[in-house]
C-alpha cells in the first residue's frame, strides 16, 4: 500500500496552489535539482566526455526504459527513452506499416491526439496516394477494423474528455483483421497500471512530462513487443540505433531489439531529472494509485455538479471508462480556467469549451479537491470569470 502523504512531502508544491494539472505538466520532484546538479556539477564538470563511459550516460535510455516499462506492463529490454513523442509516434507508426506491406490503411480516431494524426497525416503524404489516415469516431474505432487496415492508432485515453478506449479488446480486434497497433500512453502512464504485455500491443510510444512528472521537455519513450523486436525496421536510422555507432560505417545496421529505436543522442540532463522522478515512482503500488485517483475524480464531479449547475460532463460517468482526468464544458471555459487559476487552482482548456483536471494522489489530497470545486463554486456562482483580463488567449492554454 503506498503512503501518499510521503510521497506528496517528495514534491516541491508553491504554497497557496491547488494543483490540477500534472496531466498537463508533473510538479517539481524535490529530488530532481539536486540529481540534474550532480549530473551537471560531478559528472559533465568533472568528468568531461569520460562521462559517456563512467557515469553510465549511454545506459541511461534503457535503464530508465526498464523503470518505466515497469508502470506499463511491458517486458523488461523493451522499452527505451529519447526524442519527442511525436518521433516516437512516427518511428512507431512506420515500422508498423512496413510490417504490413500489403496494407495502405491507418485507422485512428477523432479523440486522437492532433500531432498523432499529423505525424500519421505527414507519413501518408510521403508514401503516396494509396495510402490512407483513416480517422472515425472514438466509438466506432472497433467496427471500423477490415482487413485493409494495416495499422490501428490510437491514443489509449483521449486528452479532452478522459475517455478511454479498451486496448485489450481493440488489440484483439486488430490482430484478427490481420492488423498491428500502435498505443500512445500519453495520459496513460503513470495514471493507472497499463498492461501492454497482456493487451498483446505491438507498439506503445509516451511522454514522461505528465503523470511521470519528468520534466517540460522530458523524453519520450517507445515500446516494442518482443515478438518484433528483431523484425520492427526503424524509419528513422539514428546513429544511436546503430548495431556498432562506433565503428562508423556508411551503411545503417539495426542494432539489437529496443536499441534499434534509439536516434539520436541521450538528453542526459533530462533523463537526470526523470530519474529523480521514477525514484519515487519505484515505491508506488498502481492499484493503490488508482484507487486513489478514482477517489478523488468522484469527489470533484459530485462537488462540481451539486454548486456548479451551468457545468456539463464532458468525461465518461463510469470511472472504469476513463483516464485520471475529468472535463466539463461551458461555452466560456477559457475564462472560467483563467478565473480559477487566479484563484489559485491550476487546470487547463481545451478548445472548444473544455475545462481539464487531473486527479493525481501521489500529491493531491481529498482536502485539496474540496477546496477546488468551493472556489470553482464561488467563481461560477459570481460570474467572476466575466472580466476581459480572463478572455485574453495565451500561446498555452
Amino acid at each position: 500500500m503506498t503512503d501518499f502523504a510521503a510521497t506528496r512531502a517528495l514534491f516541491e508544491l508553491p504554497e497557496g496552489i491547488i494543483y490540477l494539472d500534472g496531466n498537463s505538466l508533473g510538479p517539481l520532484p524535490r529530488a530532481a535539482a539536486a540529481r540534474v546538479g550532480r549530473t551537471i556539477t560531478e559528472e559533465w564538470g568533472q568528468l568531461l566526455i569520460r562521462g559517456w563511459n563512467q557515469a553510465g550516460w549511454m545506459e541511461l535510455p534503457t535503464a530508465l526504459g526498464d523503470r518505466v516499462g515497469r508502470l506499463i506492463g511491458a517486458e523488461p529490454g523493451h522499452v527505451v527513452m529519447g526524442d519527442t513523442l511525436s518521433i516516437k509516434v512516427y518511428q512507431a507508426l512506420a515500422s508498423a506499416l512496413a510490417m504490413r506491406p500489403d496494407r495502405r490503411v491507418i485507422l485512428s480516431d477523432s479523440g486522437n491526439f492532433p500531432s498523432d494524426l499529423y505525424m500519421a497525416q505527414g507519413l501518408v503524404g510521403m508514401l503516396g496516394a494509396d495510402y490512407e489516415l483513416r480517422v472515425v469516431a472514438p466509438e466506432e474505432v472497433a467496427g471500423a477494423i477490415d482487413d485493409r487496415v494495416a495499422v490501428l492508432m490510437l491514443t489509449e485515453v483521449d486528452y479532452r474528455t478522459g475517455r478511454r478506449h479498451d486496448m485489450k479488446a481493440l488489440t484483439a480486434a486488430a490482430h484478427a483483421a490481420g492488423a498491428l497497433t500502435v498505443w500512445d500512453l500519453a495520459h496513460s502512464a503513470g495514471a493507472f497500471a497499463v498492461d501492454l504485455a497482456g493487451a498483446g500491443a505491438d507498439f506503445a510510444v509516451g511522454c514522461t512530462y505528465k503523470y511521470l512528472n519528468g520534466g517540460p521537455g522530458a523524453p519520450a519513450f517507445i515500446y516494442v513487443a518482443p515478438r518484433h523486436a528483431e523484425a520492427a525496421r526503424p524509419a528513422l536510422s539514428g546513429w544511436l540505433g546503430h548495431e556498432a555507432p562506433f565503428a562508423f560505417d556508411l551503411d545503417y545496421r539495426p542494432g539489437r531489439g529496443i536499441e534499434r529505436m534509439r536516434v539520436g543522442t541521450p538528453p542526459v540532463i533530462a533523463l537526470a531529472a526523470l530519474e529523480a522522478s521514477l525514484d519515487i515512482w519505484d515505491r508506488v503500488d498502481m492499484a493503490a494509485l488508482r484507487k486513489a485517483s478514482v477517489a478523488l475524480s468522484e469527489r470533484f464531479i459530485a462537488g462540481v455538479e451539486a454548486t456548479c449547475p451551468t457545468l456539463t460532463l464532458a468525461s465518461p460517468r463510469e470511472a472504469a471508462t476513463r483516464g485520471s482526468q475529468v472535463s466539463f464544458r461551458h461555452p466560456e471555459g477559457y475564462a472560467i480556467m483563467q478565473a480559477l487559476i487566479a484563484d489559485g487552482v491550476i487546470g487547463d482548456f481545451r478548445a472548444p469549451d473544455i475545462l481539464r483536471f487531473g486527479f493525481t494522489p501521489l500529491y493531491l489530497s481529498p482536502e485539496e479537491v474540496d477546496g477546488a470545486v468551493s472556489i470553482l463554486a464561488r467563481i461560477m456562482a459570481s460570474a467572476s470569470w466575466d472580466q476581459p483580463q480572463f478572455k485574453v488567449r495565451s500561446r498555452v492554454t
